[in-house]
């Protein structure tokens, strides 16, 4: 004869707690969608790729509706393959994910214990902290000089128990970068149990010949990760597909806590036939040099601050004068159907980040904002 079960008191009862730190942490707030009253308003808060996805990927996607019932290849080979022959990588140190996001997480994962750190900078991708806190970590943010990250302020946050440093380069949401030189002035003041993490999604875009990548460093070093995206270049932000590029111990490391058939199957043959398109890929650079460098010049003229980018994006700075600010900047493009970013979530709340459109957008959004100030 077994023992009755206990009597539990369910009206008294403690609920699950989530662990510390977690209710704390801030939600990421994507790009506003919508505007009230427009029905087709034109989007230019994602950093979306305004060309759409390359027509070799459309139909890759499309073919794989036939397999829509089968488990993804765990590794995505296919794609690992693909991207190791295009860029030059050894396989065997690629790591995907569903988007660069998700490795992000991964790496907070594999590294951090409660009570480390990580740094970033001033203006750092949201999504780093996320993670970081999520893990019970310390996350510390470096000033920034003109929105550029600066390599002395990020040293000074380092100290005995940071396991992370993330860099976007370029940045967002600011569009702004460093060289190669002072990525490597920044890796040489790290210990080698610190991770320098090189977040590139927007990497494509800058041909400066003072830029670094970081796939060198890889090769190079034992604590230093590179990570790309199809979701701007390649026009696959809704598939959700990232990569990295890292040591083959800690690609190994990492691997063991990715879940399991993470890229999808549509989502991987249309990462390698976008890889494949080239004029695509030439066509969505062409546009984004043009008419950034147009927005910057027109914009400025109007007297608004306009960040240099190097991003297919712009960040403009409003004054704090009533009736000619960010945040009712925001509200009045929103009127005539231009749906751009408010970043104030980044300590950015006197500027709007604009994503760079067609030509017939671009001239909307200059016409619009000078008829806000205006007003």
């Amino acid at each position: 004869m077994t023992d009755a079960p206990p009597v539990i008191d369910r009206a008294s009862a403690a609920r699950p707690t989530p662990k510390p730190g977690i209710l704390a942490i801030a939600p990421y707030v994507p790009g506003k969608a919508t505007a009230e009253g427009i029905e087709h308003p034109l989007k230019l808060s994602a950093n979306e790729n305004i060309l759409g996805s390359s027509p070799l990927a459309r139909e890759a996607f499309a073919s794989a509706i036939d397999q829509l019932h089968m488990y993804p290849e765990g590794r995505s080979n296919l794609l690992r393959a693909a991207i190791g022959e295009a860029y030059g990588l050894e396989p065997e140190r690629l790591l995907f994910g569903c988007g660069s996001d998700e490795i992000f997480q991964l790496l907070n994962q594999t590294f951090l214990e409660p009570g480390d750190n990580i740094v970033q900078g001033q203006y750092g991708f949201g999504a780093y902290a996320i993670g970081a806190r999520a893990c019970q970590a310390e996350v510390r943010f470096a000033p920034e000089r003109d929105y550029r990250i600066d390599v002395d302020e990020m040293l000074k946050q380092v100290d005995a128990r940071t396991r992370l440093v993330f860099v976007a380069n370029p940045a967002n949401p600011t569009g702004t970068w460093i060289t190669g030189s002072e990525i490597r002035r920044l890796h040489a003041g790290l210990a080698p149990s610190v991770v320098l993490v090189l977040d590139g999604a927007y990497a494509e875009f800058l041909s400066d010949p003072a830029f670094e990548d970081g796939a060198s460093m890889v090769r190079e070093f034992d604590n230093v990760v590179m990570t790309r995206t199809f979701s701007k270049l390649h026009g696959l932000a809704g598939l959700r597909v990232g990569w990295a590029y890292m040591p083959v111990e800690m690609a190994a490391a990492v691997d063991r806590i990715r879940l399991p058939f993470n890229v999808n199957i549509p989502a991987q043959l249309a990462a390698v036939a976008a890889l494949g398109d080239i004029d695509f890929q030439t066509r969505s650079l062409a546009l984004v040099e043009q008419w950034r460098a147009w927005l910057t010049q027109q914009i400025g003229g109007l007297g608004l601050d306009v960040v240099p980018s190097a991003a297919n994006f712009v960040l403009v700075g409003f004054p704090r004068t009533p009736g000619k600010t960010a945040k009712e900047a925001e509200a009045y493009l929103a009127s005539r159907g231009l749906i751009v970013r408010g970043v104030g979530g980044y300590g950015l709340a006197d500027h709007l980040r604009i994503t760079i459109g067609l030509e017939a957008h671009n001239r909307a959004v200059v016409d619009a904002l000078s008829d806000f100030l205006k007003g």
